[in-house]
Formats: structure tokens, C-alpha cells, sequence
């Protein structure tokens, strides 16, 4: 069992930048793939990025590619988002998710139904 808790949403105007935070308790993070996904209002989650167990490889959506950057550190238990160059758009609540699996497929990872664990999401709000 892993539990997951965000942090470092908040308010912030177009062109910002944010860094949110997943800290893990359970289980070591080692061992997990670590997804970022968000959900705006009246709108499905969407997949955000994921670093992999290895954390060798990250995939990224179109959508945030070249903004945003997930990295890990597995000794303290955490995976981070920076999210640069923030816009109205990328209003949303951002959920940290963890995932047993050790494919290497961004296919795979961009699906919630890929992720075993998940936290209850750091509110982001972007002005224009």
C-alpha cells in the first residue's frame, strides 16, 4: 500500500511558474512508475506526465511537453512537477499517482487505469 499526498498547488497568473509536490509513505517509491495527471472542471483526468520506476524515462503530454518537468527523488520519497510558462489552460487539479507496473510504454502510462495509487489532488489555478 502506498499513500500519496500533494502539495504546492495555489493561485498564479498566465506565464508563472509552480512546483507541485507527492510525497509517498508505505512503501518505497523505488519501485513504483510516478504519473502526474490533472482534472479541470466538467472535463475527464488527463495525463500529465510520468517518470518511470527507472527513472531513466518520462513521458509527457503534448499538451505541457517542453513546460512542465516531473523528476523523482526515491530517497526522500517524492516526485515533483515544474510547471513553467503556465496558462489559463493548465487549470486544473493535479493528482500524483503511482504505478506497480515496469512497462516501458508511454501508451500504457497515459491511462489512469494504469496507476494502483493515487492522492487526493493540490488545486492549480492559473489567471489570465
Amino acid at each position: 500500500q502506498v499513500q500519496l499526498v500533494e502539495s504546492g498547488g495555489g493561485l498564479v497568473q498566465a506565464g508563472d511558474s509552480l512546483r507541485l509536490s507527492c510525497t509517498g509513505s508505505g512503501r518505497a517509491f523505488s519501485g513504483y512508475a510516478m504519473g502526474w495527471f490533472r482534472q479541470a472542471p466538467g472535463k475527464e483526468r488527463e495525463f500529465v506526465a510520468t517518470s518511470h520506476w527507472s527513472g531513466s524515462t518520462t513521458y509527457y503530454a503534448d499538451s505541457v511537453k517542453g513546460r512542465f518537468t516531473i523528476s523523482r527523488d526515491n530517497a526522500k520519497n517524492t516526485v515533483a512537477l515544474q510547471m513553467n510558462s503556465l496558462k489559463p489552460e493548465d487549470t486544473a487539479v493535479y493528482y500524483c499517482a503511482a504505478s506497480r507496473s515496469r512497462i516501458l510504454s508511454s501508451t500504457f502510462y497515459s491511462h489512469a487505469r494504469g496507476y494502483d495509487y493515487w492522492g487526493q489532488g493540490t488545486q492549480v489555478s492559473v489567471s489570465s
